[in-house]
């Protein structure tokens, strides 16, 4: 299954966002800390390398991931240049205060009266933009909620009296190239619901605490996973809960919606559903389907060409 969502104001907010790149010293790119390259804008990357503006990643969420995972990816952001990654969550406010002063070090020929130091804050949806800027300004400036793309417009506001923060609405892609990274999205609530079906996006889930956190699954549902596969998992949910339709079978839906909010709301237990090693085995592995995707077409080409070929001679 492949999801794609990019509602119409996804992409004006693009166009905003470029326009407004122009004037930015600094790009503050919340991420989740579950899915960091998954939950990473390739657009955002691209408007912000062109005008050659620093980065601080927030892998956001990190009450909810696996802690060596956030370590993982840490050390992998921080070994980019002119990128620092920052492992936090937006419930300590410890941990939100820190980031002016990092700001400030990533643009130290800004900030100062004459200067103001002028940061946008990109992300994806419900990665947890707004809470981070209602959590900096320390007041309720942006709409949050727990669906997809509650922020629609860009808004400006002031963090002191010489930094300025844009916050932008968060936005996808138009196409989401790997259909894994589309799945691991939906699973992390930052796809709309008419965009998938829960069933398959669970059964995904499952796929991937079977190979890395199986005792998890165990601890929370009390069965067994030996030789169990996706769809099994959700079945053994459903019977553990005692989730049963009309007719005595099993409630697979409602099975699949525990499944999904246990992981999201962090009640299975700390999970990252990548790690920088996971993420290079996909990448490998997308691009060789890619290429053997390019060989069969041009097999198809030359084919089609060939017969045309023959079909001119016989005329």
């Amino acid at each position: 299954m492949s999801i794609q969502w990019f509602p119409g104001h996804m992409n004006a907010a693009r166009r905003e966002a470029a326009e407004q790149m122009e004037n930015t010293d600094l790009v503050i790119e919340v991420l989740d800390a579950r899915i960091p390259e998954a939950s990473r804008n390739p657009m955002v990357e691209e408007l912000r390398t062109f005008r050659n503006r620093p980065c601080l990643k927030v892998l956001n969420k990190t009450d909810l991931a696996d802690p060596a995972a956030t370590a993982a990816w840490k050390a992998f952001y921080d070994a980019q240049p002119g990128v620092v990654a920052y492992p936090m969550t937006t419930k300590k406010p410890g941990d939100v205060v820190r980031i002016p002063e990092m700001c400030q070090a990533l643009a130290p020929h800004r900030g100062v009266p004459t200067k103001p130091l002028r940061i946008m804050i990109m992300g994806i949806p419900n990665v947890g933009k707004s809470t981070l800027m209602n959590a900096l300004l320390k007041k309720r400036v942006a709409k949050v909620g727990d669906e997809p793309a509650v922020t629609k417009t860009q808004q400006k506001l002031y963090l002191g009296k010489h930094i300025v923060l844009v916050d932008t609405p968060g936005m996808l892609w138009p196409k989401i190239e790997m259909a894994s990274d589309g799945m691991m999205l939906a699973a992390s609530h930052a796809v709309g619901t008419n965009a998938l079906v829960e069933e398959e996006v669970a059964a995904f889930l499952a796929e991937i605490l079977l190979e890395r956190y199986p005792q998890l699954l165990s601890a929370r549902y009390g069965f067994k996973t030996e030789g169990l596969d996706g769809i099994a998992v959700i079945e053994n949910v459903a019977a553990r809960r005692g989730f049963r339709i009309r007719g005595g079978d099993f409630d697979y839906e409602k099975a699949a919606h525990v499944l999904l909010h246990d992981y999201r709301t962090g009640a299975l237990g700390r999970i990252s559903l990548e790690t920088p090693d996971t993420r290079a085995a996909r990448m490998e592995q997308h691009m060789a389907e890619v290429a053997e995707k390019e060989r069969i077409a041009e097999e198809k080409a030359a084919q089609r060409a060939a017969d045309a070929a023959r079909g001119k001679r016989g005329t």
